[in-house]
């Protein structure tokens, strides 16, 4: 376990930026900003500096600077590609809100060559890979100095078609977060709790697992384990974002703490829950874009309040 404090707290992420349209029983949003990056860095911004690394096609409707006005979100990495167009994404939502339905998926400059890291942002002490495929995210880190901790997400998708990269990223990051059929698939085990310990014993010395309206679990490689339920939102209207908005607030808490020992793990994860929550309760960003830090803080609070026996 990582003990030792960084240098800063600087909190680099590089993921996708998108054109989303969603449906959920709830209501619908048309060609609304949505992309893991974008998720994460307002989530993040609520507790430390985002530096962010992205690409669009010179076809994106929305202004990133206007949308980020307010938060501490460096942009000098976002890249406005020239002649290429922006990722689109399509979905539906389900009754139980769990299930959801890719309808339509224009990868667009996502299948293109990566965004390259600019110089100011290669002494980034912490990193957060947000989902794309392995490769590109080893590419990615490898445009970095010296970083303290290093984060990623993945798919079933990579661990379907893209196993072996997958792996070799394991093997180089200090954590991954995953969904529950994620866990299972890549350990191949059913039972959670030992499927996070065998992508532990894969390389990443911390594994969490998010397991949705369910909460989330923790597995670390010295045997710790840490479990929380999800925070009671009563008001759930769009999921989407809810997975990176979570990672930010894990990744943003630990670069704000500059520490990664067990007491804080357990309170990031905890942060992490209670950003989600804000991002489920409306469309696209609407929901978490407007939460300050006072408002996470009392709903951390009333969460631990009803984890408290």
């Amino acid at each position: 376990m990582i003990k030792e404090k960084a240098n800063d707290m600087s909190l680099l992420v590089t993921g996708s930026i998108g054109i989303d349209t969603i449906r959920t029983p709830h209501g619908a949003s048309e060609r609304c900003l949505g992309g893991s990056s974008v998720y994460f860095s307002m989530a993040a911004s609520l507790f430390t500096p985002v530096r962010f690394v992205g690409v669009v096609g010179d076809d994106c409707p929305f202004d990133l600077p206007e949308v980020f006005k307010g938060r501490d979100v460096d942009l000098r990495g976002l890249e406005v590609r020239s002649g290429s167009k922006t990722f689109v994404w399509h979905g539906t939502y389900h009754d139980n809100m769990n299930d959801r339905t890719t309808d339509h998926v224009e990868l667009n400059v996502l299948q293109e060559a990566p965004p390259r890291v600019p110089e100011v942002f290669r002494d980034s002490q912490f990193v957060f890979l947000a989902n794309t495929a392995p490769a590109l995210q080893m590419e990615l880190l490898g445009q970095i100095a010296a970083p303290v901790f290093v984060a990623a997400d993945t798919m079933d998708l990579w661990i379907s078609d893209a196993l072996t990269d997958l792996k070799a990223l394991l093997r180089k990051i200090h954590c991954l977060i995953v969904n529950d059929e994620e866990a299972r698939l890549l350990a191949g085990r059913r039972n959670l709790i030992e499927a996070a310990a065998a992508v532990v014993a894969m390389g990443p010395r911390i594994v969490i697992v998010k397991k949705g309206e369910a909460g989330s679990l923790m597995c670390l490689a010295d045997g710790s384990r840490f479990v929380l339920p999800a925070y009671p939102a009563t008001e759930v209207r769009d999921p989407t974002g809810a997975g990176d908005s979570f990672a930010g607030g894990f990744m943003g808490y630990l670069a704000q703490a500059q520490t990664t020992d067990f007491a804080t793990l357990k309170t990031a994860v905890a942060y992490g829950t209670v950003v989600a929550s804000f991002t489920i309760a409306d469309f696209s960003l609407a929901g978490l874009a407007g939460a300050t830090r006072k408002d996470v803080d009392a709903r951390l609070n009333l969460l631990r309040d009803c984890t408290r026996f």
